[in-house]
């Protein structure tokens, strides 16, 4: 069985992430979305909402799972059995870091190696922290994130008194 990691924060997930999560579904056998559970980054979201999320937009997707881990992303990969990493990419900009992190995942575990997806171009501008800048100041979003998670959105900062 062909298994990848998608490894990410997720934080909320958006309709790039779910391109590159579709197109990977067609490639591997499984897919595993994976939340990296961060110190460096101080999420708007918890991980059990997160992981929520990314059930609800991913149901219609069997052969994808969900799941959430801290620590390095190819022990992870290895915990699963999983013989790739897939790395989302939307512009030239986001290619330096990438590679950077491959050669190092590749120098920590050679059996695994590192998928690189271009997300469709009508999604390369998307960020998770666009959208929730977007949304923080009531701007529309519906272009950049699943309808459930627009609404998740919204009620976040109307429960956090912005927007």
């Amino acid at each position: 069985m062909r298994i990848a990691v998608y490894p990410g924060s997720f934080d909320p997930v958006t309709n790039g992430h779910l391109d590159v999560i579709r197109r990977a579904a067609q490639v591997f056998d499984q897919v595993i979305v994976a939340i990296a559970k961060s110190s460096a980054k101080e999420p708007m979201f918890s991980i059990a909402e997160r992981l929520e999320m990314l059930r609800t937009v991913l149901r219609e997707l069997p052969n994808v799972r969900v799941g959430a881990y801290h620590g390095l992303t190819v022990r992870y990969a290895r915990e699963q059995g999983a013989r790739a990493l897939i790395r989302g990419l939307r512009a030239v900009s986001d290619f330096e870091y990438e590679f950077t992190m491959a050669l190092t995942n590749k120098k920590l575990a050679p059996e695994i190696e590192t998928v690189f997806l271009m997300t469709e171009a009508k999604h390369s501008f998307i960020s998770s922290g666009s959208v929730k800048e977007v949304a923080r100041y009531g701007g529309c979003v519906e272009d950049m994130v699943p309808v459930e998670v627009g609404r998740i959105l919204r009620d976040k900062f109307r429960m956090r008194g912005e927007g």
